[in-house]
């Protein structure tokens, strides 16, 4: 059973260790990545900033969704991970759809994501209706723009 609870202060270590679980790979594949090495100070002031979710499976915490508001109706998924032991069981796709529904005046959300991580180009147009936009740069990792239309 998958479950979210909205974050709190107090919970920035547990957010720590799932973002270290979920992007440690990304972080050996580039050598850096935002998700990854927080420190707890980060981590609070990210939870206050960008609206956090725990994922719970079985009421484990498994991953975290999180969003930015932009205004106009407009939202960016901030970040959603899942610790790899829950990954591939459509855990995210049921992330995206709590988003749309938690975010009940979205019309546009967006997200950025590395263009090289197919798994993660499949992920977002074929499970969860995201189409690329456009592509970015930071630093040396060429970055996708995807966007979803109400």
């Amino acid at each position: 059973m998958i479950e979210y609870r909205q974050a709190t202060i107090e919970d920035a270590e547990l957010l720590i260790d799932i973002y270290n679980a979920s992007f440690y790979s990304d972080y050996l594949r580039y050598g850096a990545c935002p998700g990854y090495g927080n420190s707890k100070e980060m981590m609070q002031d990210s939870i206050i900033q960008h609206p956090k979710h725990i994922i719970l499976c079985d009421d484990e915490p498994v991953g975290c969704v999180s969003y930015t508001k932009l205004g106009g109706g407009v939202y960016e998924v901030a970040c959603l991970c899942v610790v790899p032991e829950y990954q591939g069981k459509g855990i995210g796709t049921q992330a995206i759809q709590f988003l749309k529904t938690f975010l009940d005046d979205w019309k546009r959300l967006t997200l950025v994501t590395p263009i090289d991580k197919k798994e993660n180009v499949k992920f977002y147009t074929e499970k969860c209706g995201f189409h690329i936009e456009s592509t970015e740069r930071d630093g040396n990792v060429e970055l996708a723009r995807f966007v979803m239309e109400k």
